[in-house]
């Protein structure tokens, strides 16, 4: 093998892809470089991004500098920089190519210079002098500035490829890069004053915008600037000509300035200057004066507009005019949030930005794709906008900076920012190297293999497979933190609030409080001052949350409470995690809260008694009615963890209150229907029964034992405040003590689940049991069975049609049901003696239950037309009707009384009215219950009151009036159909 084919093969295991050509440039490096330097070179060469293209720019160096060897041996760290630039540049490869001797740049160090230093640079490459207030230069030497720009660049590009951590080296590279940008900009305006006559009439000053203005530069970008001018003075501080002059010189000097940047020559290029963002953009004067842009700004600039000045800087030329118009514009752009439309217009621009991107490259945006830089550009920003009217901290004009103030003050979780700011990083890391390959504007990710092994290896990862995961995974990131934040419905809100309120400075608090509907606002105040005090970042947070959580607070119908129970439940999970974050972060997590705070103290007397259950409105299906046998077996879990009967029932009663408050949340959401909420109800007070009886029976010698559920829990039509009725049944045992031990077992268990305390009691109640009140409170199954036979009474078997089984044993149960079976579906229906019964019993109810000097009309119970009218009507029909039509066989009113539809025992229209008065009557006992906290049968005669429970309702506020209005005709069509179905002469309808 010859020593070409050996250094050959070498060179291919060192990753060079033609290592035969190669091998040969290798080999004539040995007349130039004394011994080891060679491999020296050729170790940093394999470790950059391309070593085939660095290996080429590199052979060609050390013709044009036969020393390069040795200076690259004494100097490792230019070693590293040169060989970094020659392997990731493509067009900085060709210049040093052209221009060797600019190898110099990179001998000393590369570290950050200041703006200043930059500045003098350029110019002085143009024969400008850097100490006059307006350089000039001479004309023709544009191509100065670009190699002048081209060695600033290459130190740039050295330091940042050469830097350990890129990521955290990027805000520094990204800053000098828009320095370079204004020293270029500056010396192209003394290239063009070299070419317009009588520049020195008029005052041009130039505003950095977008990337630039922010100091976050990319390698190759458009440069967004804004001109406006002046006369200049004489030396007694008069313009020299007229302001139309002035612009008509300042345009002619912007006009030059733009093709020195913008024109192609053998140099190369530096970039667009772009001033499309000019007031009525491409359509208007390129130049304007202060007082054109001030009318422009203050009448008819759009809110994007205002967002684009965000970034605006004095940029170059007369930097004290363009400070002016900064000053002018800045206060602007911090008001723009108060417009309604703003949040919604921002969003609207940022999905029309999607939809235009081409559909073949969508997936490879960095910049514009969804999870992309624009992401996270426009979170930030928009949560600038909307919080940096109150909050000054927040007023700054670069991303990287604004995001560590967000996540400083509070408004991004600490979490959230790091994931966002890494990803942002990641992201202007890869825009940067896919420009610096060639120096050219783009933003797309690489396709085929062999360029994305470059760029793989241009950020330090070995594989292609490795960047695209990487990529991919990251934009997936960006882009579920931008849905996040960008569309917080708490960002909207707070949005909506006007600039001077979301202060909220007490001399105005006060009145505004008042205004928005509470009614202390004193005691509003105090609260507000301990919940905002201090500089913990929990203070910071609920600072952030008040402006919107007030507003959400006034929509219900006691604003008050809920700004007090929102402090109760903050002091108490206020230094935990997920607490504050939840609500600022969360979909509608705050609004949900504030909703529930203002509308129910039942909901907030549960929520106080466990504050961390407000993670339920957090979770997506956190609101969703539990099985009972999931709810059951929760229970049996945390009772069998305690050898007290005191602790086990004290866990039931804990499990039950949390799912109390699940469903009373959701009802209050509005994500539960009546016949929902009823079913979950009762569905968790047999659980709750189950658990209690197992606690109950706790070293008892007691044969089964089963709950029968009777009334509304046998209907599975439970409200909030509905007792639990029951029959207990003991299976018929030899034992004579069977009984009696299941008699102290029930009794413990009614004692237990009614006992007074920190959680709510339930009820058990056993009124409907053979005998009533007088009976035995616990039979055995032959007892029943014989006293059905024989004894019962024409109300029992009305009270058995909704006779279900509850809890306990439930072969038991089943059994009983089947032995009441003839009773509660009677067949050939009922005599007229029975029906007789009946309606005497009715009757008489209405006459001794409705309370006195009360209007019936308003008692949504035993009221005409209320559910009492409702379910007897059901009732009648199915007792007589069910023995031959078993769809009638149900305990449910609702579904009983579509049956007698279906039966054809009602119309549609009787059907519907009842239906209609049922469901309203069932909603407002409810909403009494969620409103005071304690149960209520009647519609409230206080105006206050009333208007309240139209609230929860969902009525608009003054609109009590209509649910009165609903209500009554409601139940007056109602009544009518008991009128001529229940009371009228003679049987049921149907009745042979």
């Amino acid at each position: 093998m010859t020593r070409i084919d050996s250094q050959s093969a070498r060179l291919a295991r060192l990753g060079f892809a033609d290592a035969a050509a190669v091998a040969t440039m290798v080999e004539g490096w040995q007349e130039l470089a004394a011994p080891g330097q060679v491999d020296l070179a050729l170790g940093e060469l394999q470790r950059t991004a391309d070593p085939d293209l660095a290996l080429a720019g590199f052979d060609q160096l050390t013709r044009a500098r036969p020393g390069l060897f040795g200076e690259l041996a004494e100097n490792p760290a230019f070693a590293r920089r040169l060989i970094a630039v020659l392997g990731a540049s493509v067009a900085l490869n060709q210049h040093l190519g052209t221009h060797p001797d600019d190898v110099n740049a990179l001998t000393g160090g590369v570290e950050r210079r200041p703006a200043a230093d930059l500045r003098a640079e350029l110019l002085t490459a143009v024969g400008a002098d850097p100490g006059a207030d307006t350089p000039s230069a001479e004309k023709g030497r544009s191509d100065d500035l670009r190699r002048a720009y081209r060695r600033a660049l290459l130190r740039i590009a050295a330091r940042d490829l050469t830097a350990a951590d890129p990521l955290g080296e990027l805000p520094e590279v990204a800053g000098e890069l828009a320095d370079l940008a204004d020293a270029t900009v500056e010396t192209a305006l003394a290239l063009a004053r070299g070419e317009v006559p009588g520049w020195e009439r008029c005052r041009l000053g130039i505003i950095a915008l977008g990337k630039t203005g922010a100091g976050e530069l990319n390698y190759v970008s458009d440069v967004d600037v804004l001109y406006l001018a002046e006369p200049a003075l004489d030396a007694d501080g008069e313009p020299v000509c007229t302001a139309q002059d002035a612009v008509s010189v300042a345009t002619r000097l912007a006009s030059a300035l733009t093709r020195v940047c913008s024109a192609h020559t053998a140099a190369g290029t530096i970039w667009q200057i772009d001033a499309a963002l000019r007031p009525e953009g491409k359509a208007g004067p390129l130049v304007r004066t202060l007082a054109s842009h001030r009318a422009y700004y203050e009448k008819w600039a759009k809110n994007w507009e205002f967002q684009a000045m965000l970034k605006a800087r004095p940029m170059a030329g007369d930097l004290a005019l363009a400070g002016e118009f900064v000053d002018m514009v800045w206060p602007m752009v911090w008001r723009v949030a108060d417009n309604d439309q703003f949040v919604g217009e921002v969003q609207a621009m940022r999905r029309r930005v999607i939809s235009l991107l081409p559909a073949k490259e969508a997936s490879t945006e960095i910049k514009l794709g969804a999870g992309g830089l624009r992401d996270v550009e426009f979170s930030v920003q928009l949560l600038q906008l909307v919080h940096g009217r109150s909050d000054e901290r927040l007023r700054l004009r670069g991303t990287f900076e604004a995001l560590a103030a967000l996540v400083d003050y509070g408004y991004v979780g600490r979490g959230d920012g790091y994931d966002l700011g890494t990803a942002y990083r990641l992201q202007r890391l890869l825009e940067h190297r896919v420009q610096l390959y060639r120096l050219r504007r783009t933003h797309l990710m690489p396709e085929d293999e062999k360029s994305q092994r470059w760029l793989a290896r241009a950020i330090g990862l070995p594989e292609p497979r490795e960047l695209m995961h990487l990529w991919r995974s990251t934009a997936r990131r960006v882009l579920t933190l931008h849905q996040r934040l960008f569309y917080s419905p708490l960002l909207e809100t707070v949005a909506r609030i006007p600039s001077a309120e979301v202060r909220l400075t007490p001399e105005a608090a006060e009145t505004r409080l008042r205004a928005l509907g509470y009614g202390d606002p004193r005691a509003a105040l105090r609260h507000i001052e301990a919940l905002s005090h201090g500089m913990t970042r929990q203070a910071e947070i609920q600072r952030q949350l008040l402006p919107a959580m007030l507003t959400w607070f006034t929509a219900g119908p006691n604003p008050d409470h809920g700004l007090l129970a929102f402090r109760q439940v903050s002091e108490a999970l206020g230094s935990t995690p997920w607490y504050l974050r939840a609500l600022r972060d969360g979909d509608a997590m705050a609004e949900h809260l504030a909703r529930i705070l203002a509308s129910s103290r039942y909901a907030v007397d549960l929520l106080l008694r466990a504050p961390q259950n407000a993670a339920l409105l957090g979770d997506t299906d956190g609101l969703r009615p539990r099985p009972a046998e999931e709810v059951l077996a929760e229970m049996r879990t945390a009772l069998r963890r305690h050898d007290s009967p005191e602790g086990a029932i004290a866990a039931v009663r804990a499990s039950r209150r949390s799912e109390l408050l699940r469903l009373a949340m959701a009802d209050l959401l509005g994500q539960l229907d009546i016949p929902a909420l009823g079913r979950a109800l009762s569905d968790l007070a047999g659980a709750t029964l189950d658990a209690a009886l197992e606690v109950a029976s706790r070293g008892a010698r007691v044969p089964p034992i089963a709950v029968i559920a009777m009334g509304r829990w046998g209907g599975g039509e439970l409200s909030y405040a509905s007792d639990a009725d029951a029959m207990f049944v003991v299976a018929d045992s030899d034992d004579p003590d069977a009984t009696g031990n299941a008699v102290t077992v029930v009794s413990r268990l009614r004692a237990m689940l009614a006992k007074p305390g920190p959680d709510p009691a339930l009820e058990v109640d056993i009124d409907l049991r053979p005998e009533g009140k007088g009976g035995a409170m616990v039979r055995s199954l032959g007892s029943y069975r014989a006293y059905y036979e024989r004894w019962s009474s024409t109300w029992e078997a009305q009270a058995l049609l909704r006779a279900d089984v509850g809890a306990g044993d439930r072969a038991l149960g089943a059994e009983l049901l089947s032995a009441i079976a003839p009773l509660r579906y009677p067949s050939g229906g009922l005599s007229h003696q029975q029906v007789h019964e009946i309606r005497k019993l009715k009757a008489r109810m209405e006459a001794e239950r409705l309370p006195r000097g009360g209007d019936p009309g308003r008692h949504v119970k035993l009221g005409p037309g209320g559910l009492s009218d409702v379910e007897w009507v059901v009732q009648l029909l199915q007792l007589h009707h069910a023995a031959g039509d078993r769809r009638l066989r149900t305990t449910g009113t609702l579904e009983a009384l579509d049956a007698t539809v279906d039966a054809g025992l009602l119309d549609e229209p009787d059907a519907t009215a009842l239906r209609d008065a049922w469901l309203l009557a069932s909603r407002i006992r409810n909403a009494i219950t969620l409103l005071r906290g304690r149960p209520g049968d009647s519609l409230p005669t206080d105006v206050r009151e009333l208007a309240a429970v139209a609230q929860v309702l969902g009525y608009a506020k003054g609109e009590s009036s209509l649910l009165v209005e609903d209500y009554r005709k409601r139940t007056r069509l109602a009544r009518q159909v008991m009128d001529r179905v229940f009371w009228g002469a003679g049987d049921p309808p149907g009745t042979p």
